[in-house]
């Protein structure tokens, strides 16, 4: 229970460090007022430019990554449970980033966060919808329809790894598919853009 309560924590308060919100603070910006106001690594990158936008996106998995190896080592260190440990940490990193308590818990919407504890919970999949990713951003110029086909992606492949039984087990891949509602949830006001046409895409300032 000593590993779960600390891996609650450790991964809430890992989550909730504003990255985007600092890095773009150091150019001066409030990225809260800006674009989209979202403090995540896409509204950063448009705002600010891709020195602050990719440093940005790339701690934010980073966090992910170390909130699950984290609860690793705290399972190993106090006898806990490291798979049960690990969804806890990851769960909470991602709440942590989505509602930081230190921001009136208005974060960012958690995708480069959720790839970065799904690669320390399963890589594989993890890779395969990052690939899925990059080629719909690719054909399509949205950030926002690219999450939201990996985040469909991400526990259908974990799925299927698992009824092959090549899988990461049972718990993981549930936790993956509620992950990839709850970024889904977070995007509905880009879904509602996208089926009005009105979505921006990345690169392209809005008119």
């Amino acid at each position: 229970m000593l590993a779960l309560a600390l891996s609650l924590i450790g991964g809430y308060f890992l989550g909730s460090i504003p990255f985007g919100l600092l890095a773009a603070r150091l150019k001066g910006v409030d990225i809260r007022k800006h674009g989209s106001g979202n403090i995540g690594a896409t509204n950063v990158w448009r705002v600010c430019g891709w020195r602050y936008g990719l440093p940005v996106f790339v701690l934010d998995v980073l966090k992910g990554v170390a909130a699950v190896w984290l609860a690793r080592w705290l399972a190993v260190r106090f006898s806990g449970n490291g798979s049960w440990d690990g969804i806890v940490a990851a769960l909470a990193c991602i709440i942590g980033h989505s509602f930081p308590v230190w921001l009136g818990f208005k974060g960012g919407k958690g995708v480069a966060t959720s790839l970065g504890v799904f690669l320390g919970l399963m890589p594989l999949p993890s890779l395969i919808a990052l690939g899925l990713w990059f080629v719909v951003f690719k054909m399509s110029g949205y950030v926002s329809l690219a999450s939201i086909i990996a985040a469909v992606a991400l526990p259908a492949t974990a799925i299927t790894m698992q009824l092959m039984q090549r899988g990461y087990g049972w718990p993981v891949s549930g936790f993956a598919a509620v992950v990839g509602l709850l970024v889904i949830a977070r995007h509905r006001s880009n879904i509602a853009r996208l089926r009005a046409g009105t979505e921006n895409r990345f690169g392209r300032k809005k008119a």
